[in-house]
């Protein structure tokens, strides 16, 4: 779709295509029009005075495009005017922020019609887009990646940023590495799995061997009790299995009896002064706490949070965000007369019984962590939540 800036001019180019405001968005209604604006300037006071004169007191997303019209920024705001005037106050801004508008010859904004939209936008764009300085500084380690299950003949929990797909459980993706890493380390400490390399040999109990191999131990977990010891055939293969059984079922959230446990062995000590233990049974229990937790925030959003979220926006206009599995999928006006049977008939596309995916991709868990934390913070507004069977009502011709 495209838009002309209110000032008249042509728009800058962004990549190899001319620059028409940010594009086409799924989370706008089909007939919504978003306002655009850009102000340029070689200098930042330039700029600034373009931002102060024209800037609404409304929520939106903007970018930041340098003097190759290469798009560096994307940023939201409940109130852009306010925001976009933070960029040039010198003594208050962080220094990245001043950094950014240094560099920046074009500010292009877009209104939404309300903050959660404007939230939803600036996901979508810098997914899309990539600016550099929303990706820069971003480690590899918090980047999105996976707890799995895996690696036979002795399966094991492991972290990696690209599952192979023949894993025995896939889970995520993540973005806290050093989180998933320890989550991981102290599962397969707790049942007793192997997190050796590939490379090192394993028999297990039941192999008969024709000569007496060298045994020992290839690490310390053996010693102390937090592994099996396939290495040493101290193990049966059915023994090991039962333990990667046990840990995917905890994984799944089939059975979340280890939490119960060190909740409990944790009290034990702490009551019979054993302080050290204690602070090490809680370190324990914190670190697979979180991965219950958002393994179980993954699973609620993929099988369930299905609805249609009504919200009135700064503009006056109400919208309808049609929530399915956690995430945003579409965005309509509310119906009337005219737009009853479409409406009607995006939400039967949007809600329809697909299988829900095994695991979400790290495009859509962005979206769904956006969702709940938006309702987390905005607890009230659950109440205006519809289910799928009242919006379908209210497109009833009448």
């Amino acid at each position: 779709m495209s838009r002309t800036p209110r000032d008249g001019r042509t728009q800058p180019r962004l990549f190899a295509d001319d620059f028409d405001g940010f594009g086409p968005s799924r989370f706008r209604p089909t007939d919504e029009v978003a306002p655009v604006f850009e102000v340029r300037g070689k200098r930042v006071s330039k700029l600034k005075r373009g931002t102060k004169k024209n800037a609404p007191k409304a929520p939106g997303v903007y970018g930041m495009l340098d003097g190759r019209g290469r798009l560096i920024y994307v940023g939201k705001a409940k109130n852009l005017r306010c925001r976009l005037l933070c960029y040039f106050r010198e003594n208050s801004r962080d220094p990245k922020a001043g950094k950014i508008i240094q560099q920046t010859r074009r500010l292009v904004w877009e209104q939404t019609g309300d903050e959660f939209a404007a939230l939803l936008r600036e996901l979508e764009l810098i997914q899309r887009l990539r600016p550099r300085y929303n990706v820069l500084g971003v480690p590899g380690l918090q980047r999105h990646h996976y707890i799995c299950v895996g690696k036979s003949p002795a399966p094991y929990v492991y972290v990696t940023q690209k599952p192979t797909g023949k894993e025995l459980g896939t889970y995520g993706p993540f973005v806290k590495w050093y989180k998933s890493d320890d989550a991981a380390r102290r599962l397969n400490d707790l049942f007793k799995l192997r997190d050796c390399p590939q490379t090192v040999p394993l028999s297990f109990a039941e192999q008969g061997e024709l000569f007496d191999p060298d045994r020992g131990a290839k690490c310390l977990r053996f010693e102390l009790g937090t592994c099996s010891g396939p290495c040493v055939g101290a193990c049966t293969r059915k023994d090991y299995a039962a333990g990667a059984r046990n840990v995917k079922a905890f994984l799944d959230g089939r059975n979340r009896s280890i939490l119960h446990t060190l909740q409990a062995q944790m009290e034990a000590a702490s009551s019979e002064l054993r302080f050290e233990q204690a602070t090490s049974l809680r370190d324990k229990l914190q670190s697979l706490q979180w991965l219950d937790d958002r393994l179980s925030l993954l699973r609620t959003a993929r099988d369930r949070n299905s609805f249609v979220y009504p919200l009135a926006g700064a503009d006056g206009q109400t919208r309808w965000y049609l929530i399915h599995r956690g995430e945003v999928q579409a965005v309509a006006f509310p119906p009337d007369a005219e737009s009853a049977s479409r409406v009607r008939e995006l939400l039967a596309t949007t809600f329809a019984d697909h299988p829900a995916p095994a695991v979400l991709s790290d495009v859509a868990v962005d979206s769904v962590l956006l969702v709940a934390g938006w309702f987390r913070r905005y607890a009230d507004e659950r109440a205006k939540l519809l289910p799928r069977a009242k919006a379908e009502a209210a497109c009833a011709p009448e």
